[in-house]
C-alpha cells in the first residue's frame, strides 16, 4: 500500500499531551472520478482537518495507468478528529442565497 500525506495547506497533524502523533482513524473510502477525491480532501482542508490517505490494492498502478486509482483512496483522520470529520462529510450543503422555506402547519 502507498500512503500519501495529503493537506496542500501542510496541515499540521496533532500530537497527544506526550508529543506522540495522535493515531489515525479510517473515514472513508472515496470511489468516483478524481473530482471526488477532490472535493472530499477539500472539504476536510475547508474545516481544517489533517488527513492522510492511502490507494489499496495496488490503486497506484491504476492512477498511474488509467488516470485514477481503480479501487479509490482511503481516507484517514486524526481520531480524535473523527466525528467532526464525519459530520462535515455528511452535513447538508445549503444555498445561503436561497430563502429557507417556512413550515406552516
Amino acid at each position: 500500500m502507498s500512503w500519501s500525506i495529503g493537506n496542500k495547506e501542510e496541515l499540521p497533524w496533532p500530537n497527544d499531551e506526550n508529543g506522540k502523533s495522535i493515531s489515525p482513524a479510517f473515514l472513508t473510502q472515496v470511489y468516483g472520478s478524481p473530482l471526488d477525491t477532490e472535493l472530499t480532501l477539500n472539504l476536510l482542508e475547508a474545516y481544517g482537518i489533517p488527513y492522510i490517505y492511502q490507494y489499496p490494492n495496488n490503486g497506484v498502478i491504476g492512477k498511474l495507468i488509467m488516470g485514477q486509482p481503480t479501487s479509490g483512496i482511503e481516507v484517514f483522520v486524526p481520531v480524535t478528529m473523527l466525528e467532526d470529520a464525519q459530520n462535515v462529510l455528511n452535513a447538508d450543503i445549503v444555498d445561503e442565497d436561497e430563502p429557507e422555506e417556512l413550515d406552516e402547519h
